[in-house]
């Protein structure tokens, strides 16, 4: 009981942080896929 009541507790705190980690993700998949194709293009 003791466990699961931690691992409960582990999810609420901080949902702003998730989100901004989903974007940074976003941002740097973008980044990544448009080097890529900027690379492609000049060689």
């Amino acid at each position: 009981m003791k466990i699961g009541r931690k691992f409960g507790n582990q999810k609420k705190p901080k949902p702003q942080k998730g989100a901004f980690l989903v974007l940074l993700l976003i941002i740097v998949l973008f980044l990544w896929f448009k080097a890529e194709s900027l690379i492609t293009g000049l060689f």
